[in-house]
């Protein structure tokens, strides 16, 4: 297993003031992915960098609770990085092997015994 990409994720129901607060720490936007969850959810994800070279992601998903902090990790090879993890104890907060499946990107939220999270994810490659 190869991990392709690794920086904070955060999920809200209020991305637009998150980004912005973003670019006035100096990111740009670099692209925009929208998906749609099995629960009919439309999660929209702001891709952003600063002249450092650090990323940082901001979804938007409007039925959220609260605000959850992740650490997105890009894998090479999704199912490799999926069973390492859960040889260390970490399960999808969904129950199930379940899925976040669009065109360019399989993603699922995976949970350490200790509470820290994964949004795991692998690149689809055309």
């Amino acid at each position: 297993m190869k991990i392709t990409s690794f920086n904070p994720l955060i999920v809200t129901k209020d991305a637009e003031a998150a980004v912005k607060l973003f670019e006035e720490l100096g990111f740009e936007k670099q692209h925009k992915i929208g998906a749609t969850e099995n629960n009919g959810v439309e999660i929209v994800s702001v891709r952003m960098k600063d002249a450092n070279g650090f990323f940082v992601d901001v979804a938007h998903a409007p039925d959220l609770k609260q605000d959850l902090s992740l650490i997105r990790m890009n894998v090479d090879d999704f199912d490799e990085a999926l069973a390492f993890l859960k040889e260390h104890g970490f399960h999808n907060v969904k129950g199930t092997d379940e899925t976040l499946d669009t065109r360019s990107n399989k993603s699922a939220m995976i949970v350490s015994p200790s509470g820290f999270a994964f949004d795991l994810c692998q690149h689809i490659k055309e």
